[in-house]
């Protein structure tokens, strides 16, 4: 099953809970901005990452918004358009 790009961000009213999504998304993606992240999933890791999700937040008074920006095989930074700093991926390295 093909990878696709999403947009996932949050705005989450505790500190502790707003901790626990970072950490987890850190882990899926690349941290964009204060509160948003770049990731690149299979539809498994998705429904993972909800599962998770929804164990830790609030819903009266979380939010959590996933964009999927389609399949992974086009470059995102193809697709993403800047106002000011562009945006620059981490690298990435391989360790073995």
């Amino acid at each position: 099953m093909a990878r696709r790009h999403f947009v996932i961000s949050y705005d989450i009213a505790d500190d502790k809970r707003r901790t626990k999504v970072f950490r987890i998304l850190n882990d899926y993606g690349d941290h964009a901005q204060y509160s948003v992240f770049f990731c690149e999933l299979s539809i498994k890791e998705l429904a993972t990452l909800r599962a998770y999700f929804a164990e830790i937040i609030k819903p009266t008074e979380d939010q959590i918004m996933i964009l999927d920006l389609g399949i992974a095989e086009q470059e995102l930074l193809n697709r993403l358009d800047c106002i000011g700093k562009r945006y620059e991926p981490p690298a990435r390295v391989i360790v073995i």
